[in-house]
């Protein structure tokens, strides 16, 4: 039988919204202070939440509690000599930008945005392909992390799967979709993609750090 689908609704963390996978959500709310965001089983009641303040429930004894950053010696340490890219959003849809910095001296390597409607989504697909496209293009060989997991997936499947709808404000990050999506299509690239352990090794150096 498949999983039932979940929404969850972030009130105040990172990038407020809805979102319908709990690794993205938890991204939102992961070392964010106080964070606000809840549960629930259907679209409709996920939507009139969020159009309404949050408000504490009563009996909490099943919501999910707020992760925490644990220590995973498995894991190891991160790469030091490659780039990390992320994304921000004032808003989903909101304000959208992102950057690439390289991690051992923290020197910012691209900055693109911000642009009017976009999503974090979009963001860090973008700054993953933009990565992509300038290790390529200067014979680097070093790996790029990045914190979404959506992002990646989207990278492997050569799309933007985001259910955005386009709009003559965000028509400009319709055409960078259009033109990374054509990039990864025609191009082939060795650069390592690795997932930013966020829980263990804490914010992506890249990260924006608007707390």
């Amino acid at each position: 039988m498949a999983k039932k689908k979940k929404y969850y609704v972030v009130w105040d963390g990172w990038n407020p919204g809805i979102y319908t996978d709990w690794e993205e959500c938890k991204e939102q709310v992961l070392n964010y202070p106080n964070a606000k965001y809840r549960g629930y089983e259907n679209e409709d009641e996920a939507v009139a939440a969020f159009s309404a303040p949050y408000q504490p429930r009563a009996h909490t004894p099943h919501t999910p509690k707020e992760p925490k950053r644990v220590a995973n010696p498995a894991i190891g340490k991160p790469i030091t000599d490659a780039i990390a890219v992320d994304a921000a959003c004032s808003g989903n849809p909101g304000k959208m930008e992102y950057r690439g910095v390289y991690i051992r001296n923290g020197a910012q390597i691209f900055h693109v945005g911000p642009f009017e409607q976009g999503t974090n989504n979009i963001g860090e697909f973008l700054a993953l392909v933009h990565g992509l496209a300038y290790m390529k293009k200067n014979g680097f060989e070093q790996p790029i992390y990045s914190d979404s997991a959506n992002a990646i997936s989207w990278i492997k499947q050569k799309k933007c799967r985001t259910k955005l709808v386009q709009t003559s404000k965000n028509a400009p990050i319709f055409d960078m979709i259009a033109r990374a999506e054509k990039w990864l299509a025609e191009n082939e690239y060795h650069t390592q993609i690795i997932k930013w352990e966020t829980s263990v090794w804490g914010e992506i150096p890249a990260d924006f750090g608007r707390k």
